[in-house]
């Protein structure tokens, strides 16, 4: 934005808009963009057409002010000749007058200049999110950077206090030495590449959300409403990249003993246990959501952000989604929910009271029976492992039996754990199911009526 420059500065100095000549700038019209002298402001600019509408700023306040972006030009993509007048909040679009007379009567309308605000307000909000992801990104890289640090002086050290022993028995012992450098290259090599492969991972994913950070903030400083609508249809559809996971600890490359002349008192290496990167974890409040259910028992997420939420006290399920601080019901169920999970085809499994099937609600609100059953068991939880495998925690109080089954996407039992290799029951009341990385499934069972319980390993030995 031009302002006036001191004399001597090198630069021109800016002239009057209207009459270019050296009067002092004192104003500046937002609307016209024009920098003006008093005289001009008070005898020139006054004349102009709807001149008493127009905002007009002190030269102290140019730079205070951003230019507005203009919400009267924006035209209909539908419509040719027509120019955008409302927002559609239902359809999530610019709506002309025609528009709005074939189509949007009857759905919730806003102004544009609202839709653009709440557009950016979405922006920054993600923004920062993917802001808050790369930072602990770029933390954890840090400290595994560290860690590599720690093993490369540790390789060293341990590498020095070999040779400084390989000396003295060096003539008896050198083939033996040699082995242990080999064994020990061997390790540290190993250490390094699970390390540098957490590395690897984390610098592409941050890569990736440097690359979108600037894409939101390059879309946020369009000034043509038009393209910024245009270019944030395509960022709404982005789908965010989950972050790595990485390893909770790394082996360390084993530890040198001294020995003497004899092969077994030459030295050896030993396990020093394993590098650890130690962050600091902290849980923020990132958004916060009022509902008028008493209590909420479990909460699933869908693939559009909306989510199922279940009051399970008093028999409620229902589908929401976030609108300001409040959450809008979509739909809603009377039924009595033990256990809840949302499938990859984006479907709620549900395991309901009295049902020995799992129920489904489809994306388009349908409350239909699943393939999975686990007669003569009732399900009480649901763990879904892959698009074609899940678990099911499952209990019969009349039979006092318990069981946990693996059930491929056909409804199939492959596995069913109720007896250990003594014929006892492992379960009492299986209420919790998730798994590991390594394949293990942990069940919390309840054991009591006044919630106290266990965690069961089930290992894929089947073993426990």
């Amino acid at each position: 934005m031009a302002c006036p420059q001191p004399h001597g500065s090198g630069q021109v100095p800016v002239k009057c808009g209207l009459c270019e000549t050296d009067r002092s700038i004192q104003w500046k019209c937002i609307d016209c963009s024009i920098l003006m002298c008093s005289h001009c402001k008070d005898k020139v600019h006054s004349k102009f057409k709807n001149a008493l509408d127009h905002k007009i700023i002190k030269r102290e306040e140019i730079g205070l002010h951003t230019e507005e972006l203009d919400f009267t030009n924006i035209k209909c993509d539908e419509h040719t000749g027509q120019f955008s007048c409302l927002y559609c909040k239902t359809c999530d679009i610019l709506v002309c007058p025609t528009c709005f007379a074939k189509v949007h009567k009857t759905h919730d309308l806003i102004e544009i200049r609202d839709a653009y605000n709440l557009k950016v307000n979405m922006l920054k909000k993600r923004q920062n999110q993917m802001q808050k992801s790369h930072s602990n990104m770029s933390e954890k890289k840090d400290e595994l950077n560290k860690l590599v640090a720690a093993e490369n002086v540790k390789y060293n050290k341990e590498k020095r206090n070999i040779q400084s022993h390989e000396e003295t028995v060096k003539e008896q012992v050198e083939q033996y030495f040699k082995e242990l450098k080999i064994k020990l290259e061997h390790n540290h090599e190993t250490v390094l590449s699970t390390v540098k492969s957490d590395l690897n991972a984390i610098s592409l994913f941050t890569k990736q959300k440097v690359g979108k950070i600037n894409e939101f903030q390059d879309c946020i400083d369009l000034s043509n409403a038009s393209d910024f609508f245009k270019e944030v249809k395509k960022i709404e559809k982005f789908t965010e990249t989950q972050e790595p996971h990485t390893r909770p600890s790394y082996n360390s490359s084993p530890k040198f003993v001294p020995g003497n002349l004899n092969q077994s008192h030459v030295g050896s290496l030993q396990d020093d246990g394993n590098l650890s990167a130690e962050i600091n974890i902290s849980l923020v409040i990132i958004s916060e959501y009022q509902t008028e259910l008493e209590s909420i028992t479990f909460v699933s997420l869908c693939l559009d952000q909306s989510f199922w939420i279940n009051s399970g006290t008093y028999k409620v399920l229902q589908r929401v989604k976030p609108e300001g601080t409040n959450l809008k019901v979509m739909s809603e169920f009377n039924i009595k929910v033990c256990g809840m999970t949302v499938s990859p085809s984006n479907q709620l499994l549900l395991c309901v009271l009295g049902k020995t099937r799992l129920q489904q609600i489809s994306s388009s609100g349908e409350l239909t029976e699943s393939v999975y059953d686990v007669t003569p068991f009732f399900p009480k939880t649901i763990h879904i492992v892959s698009e074609n495998k899940l678990i099911v925690g499952a209990y019969n109080g009349k039979l006092k039996r318990s069981a946990v089954i693996i059930m491929n996407k056909k409804g199939d039992k492959e596995a069913v754990y109720e007896h250990d290799e003594h014929n006892q029951p492992i379960f009492s009341n299986p209420r919790y199911i998730t798994t590991t990385c390594n394949g293990n499934i942990h069940v919390v069972d309840l054991i009591s009526d006044d919630w106290c319980g266990k965690v069961m390993i089930l290992k894929q030995e089947e073993d426990i």
